[in-house]
């Protein structure tokens, strides 16, 4: 099987980068953070700064999303300085969608991305991948294809309602205010990153 090479930008998990690697991939990850795992196969850095190393047959990005997201938005009318951080970070999303790479995929929760620059081309659920926990990720697309669900996790019922396992009963996220709850909550689920690899690679080999 040809090796492609991958690049997982805004990574420092490498929960992505890993899935590509096991499957034989070349996969690299870039972060300004070093590697979680202390990985060789990590840039530290700009990931605009390591496009240019070698040619990318596929590019999965994970932007920054606190200027991005919904949930923060309402921050911008009331803090100073915090509107114009979002447009910069639009401005680096809109980067990475025009990238010199065939196959892109960036993820990010619901937010301006797909009011200010396009409509997602799919929504995603952990649970939809094995995973027992719920968060809406939205994955904006280029020549790749949609990710099929593989394996279905049962929800427990809370006064008629659904409830995954990273949830309280009445829907807020289990994790703590913490200086790490970001990082943590913007790791990729293991079972999201085992589709991507398998299926977005299989696709890409599928048509060269």
């Amino acid at each position: 099987m040809k090796k492609l090479n991958v690049l997982i930008g805004c990574e420092s998990s490498g929960t992505v980068r890993e899935a590509f690697r096991k499957l034989g991939h070349n996969a690299w990850s870039s972060d300004f953070l070093p590697a979680d795992d202390g990985s060789e196969f990590h840039y530290q850095g700009n990931v605009l700064d390591v496009i240019k190393e070698q040619e990318w047959d596929i590019g999965i990005f994970h932007p920054p999303c606190t200027y991005l997201c919904s949930s923060g938005l309402h921050w911008n009318s009331r803090v100073q300085g915090r509107q114009d951080k979002t447009e910069q970070a639009l401005l680096f999303v809109q980067i990475l969608m025009d990238l010199d790479i065939p196959h892109i995929c960036i993820e990010n929760p619901i937010g301006c991305i797909s009011t200010r620059i396009r409509k997602y081309d799919q929504k995603i659920q952990p649970y939809e991948f094995g995973d027992d926990a719920s968060k809406s990720t939205c994955l904006w697309l280029k020549n790749l294809p949609l990710l099929k669900p593989t394996e279905y996790v049962e929800p427990r019922i809370v006064n008629g309602k659904k409830r995954w396992s990273n949830q309280t009963d009445s829907g807020q996220n289990r994790l703590g205010p913490s200086e790490t709850r970001w990082k943590e909550r913007s790791k990729t689920y293991q079972g999201i990153a085992d589709a991507m690899a398998w299926q977005y690679s299989e696709y890409v080999l599928k048509g060269e």
